[in-house]
């Protein structure tokens, strides 16, 4: 199913909401869609989290994610590297899977791929399987 840009990240936005809501957490919207992040989340053990939504469809088995924001305006394209200090936790939605996957951005570099399918070579070291990251850390 083809869907406009803001169309994928409305439904990312939701499937994760759900997700979250499943894991025990409270979901929070902010009042803006102006803030660094889409979501915040709270448990009494956790805390108070803030949470950036990504839809990915695969490619190959994997999905990619570059920690940065890109738009376009009448000026142009923008890219604006993530600040991780503003969000704790990356959520990627994957239409393929209909999962959402959950990792700290500060646990990375500038970008980070998941393999969804087994690498056809086998490798088991120095890949990241998306399975591994179902739940919130």
């Amino acid at each position: 199913m083809k869907h406009h840009t803001k169309t994928k990240g409305d439904l990312g936005v939701l499937k994760a909401q759900a997700d979250l809501a499943e894991q025990g957490f409270t979901v929070l919207l902010p009042l803006t869609e102006h803030a660094p992040f889409d979501l915040v989340i709270y448990s009494i053990e956790s805390g108070f989290q803030t949470v950036q939504v990504k839809y990915r469809s695969l490619k190959s088995g994997t999905i990619t994610v570059n920690f940065k924001s890109t738009w376009n305006d009448k000026s142009g394209t923008h890219i604006v590297k993530m600040n991780k200090d503003y969000v704790d936790i990356v959520c990627i939605y994957i239409p393929e899977t209909g999962y959402c996957y959950y990792l700290k951005p500060k646990d990375f570099g500038e970008s980070v791929t998941l393999r969804v399918e087994t690498p056809k070579n086998n490798q088991i070291e120095n890949i990241h399987l998306a399975s591994d990251y179902r739940r919130v850390p």
